[in-house]
């Protein structure tokens, strides 16, 4: 199965340098500089739920996923919302 085909299948949504999550398991897309946001990454991290893909980059978005787990991502968050709406409105077509 090619990568076009899974994408649609799974409806994956690009964070990113390669990176990918399923676009129906976000549950937020947040700014990073927050207090609150930083204390998230950090208790995720100690719980093992973290999951960088920042590739090394400065982290500009979290996303909080319906398991729990936090993903970093070095996509603006309203560039990773921007993806999501033009995914859901392709999927809508």
């Amino acid at each position: 199965m090619d990568t076009s085909m899974l994408r649609e299948k799974l409806k994956l949504l690009n964070i990113g340098f390669g990176n990918n999550v399923v676009s129906s398991r976000v549950v937020a897309i947040v700014n990073p500089s927050s207090s609150p946001m930083r204390r998230l990454r950090e208790d995720a991290r100690e719980q093992n739920m973290l999951i960088d893909a920042t590739q090394g980059r400065k982290t500009r978005s979290i996303l909080i996923m319906d398991s729990r787990h936090i993903v970093l991502s070095a996509i603006q968050p309203e560039t990773i919302v921007q993806r999501l709406k033009l995914l859901e409105a392709k999927n809508e077509t």
